[in-house]
């Protein structure tokens, strides 16, 4: 198991972002359906938020479910919107006892009006929460946030109220569901797929990014605590060269 190191030049990272992936493969495996797999999964969730809060880390952003995701055999989506529904109202005692705050990006309005509500009351019961902030991107799609930051920025363009001049990057930046976390230092997958999954594409520009061989059900703290351990080892040069950093 790698070894976190907490100094100066062994950075905690600020953000993770992690691509929860193999529930479904988990449980075919063990001749059960996809939702057991799903089901299973909340351990790992339970056990990366908790150990995430107690080495550090202010951000984690789990990508929960993609826009893309509704495509899915409709039992299997509605046994999901089920699922993410009792997920907040169980864990929402540990959130606050751990003084985590609740934050959503994605198409929320495309989630079963349960499903909105109990995220909302979530949100809203750990709004003060400082130790870490977990963001769950649900009915979230890189493309689709990328493509509304275009036309609100092309409509206040021509509402008057910024200029072409004005545009850069932090500017663009503000118009993202992101633009209040900062961009993840770590991005893992599990299930040992090798994609991004259209999974927060400019925000992971300089992200360091880490596939995991294991399925997500069978992720623990110590797979964490060896991802951590592997970006401390990496060298983050953000375009310089070695002698720069």
């Amino acid at each position: 198991m790698g070894q976190i190191f907490k100094s100066e030049n062994r950075a905690i990272p600020e953000h993770i972002a992690v691509i929860m992936d193999g529930n479904g493969r988990w449980a075919k495996e063990k001749g059960k359906a996809r939702i057991f797999g799903h089901r299973n999964a909340l351990t790992a969730v339970r056990e990366t938020i908790e150990r995430s809060a107690e080495v550090g880390v202010k951000y984690l952003t789990l990508y929960a479910f993609s826009s893309e995701n509704w495509n899915r055999p409709k039992l299997e989506v509605a046994a999901l919107m089920e699922l993410l529904v009792s997920s907040i109202r169980k864990e929402l005692k540990n959130l606050n006892k751990n003084k985590i705050r609740l934050l959503a990006i994605g198409d929320i309005s495309a989630l079963p009006s349960k499903g909105q509500r109990e995220l909302a009351s979530a949100i809203e019961s750990t709004k003060d929460n400082d130790r870490m902030t977990l963001v769950l991107a649900l009915s979230y799609g890189s493309r689709a946030e990328i493509l509304k930051a275009v036309k609100d920025i092309a409509s206040d363009v021509k509402n008057g109220e910024i200029s072409v001049q004005d545009i850069d990057e932090q500017t663009f930046e503000r118009y993202l569901a992101t633009k209040s976390i900062p961009d993840p230092d770590l991005l893992i997958r599990t299930s040992g797929e090798s994609r991004i999954s259209n999974f927060l594409l400019w925000q992971i520009a300089y992200s360091e990014l880490l596939f995991v061989d294991k399925f997500w059900p069978d992720f623990r703290k110590e797979d964490l605590d060896e991802a951590i351990a592997i970006y401390q080892n990496r060298e983050r040069r953000f375009g310089k060269t070695s002698e720069q950093i």
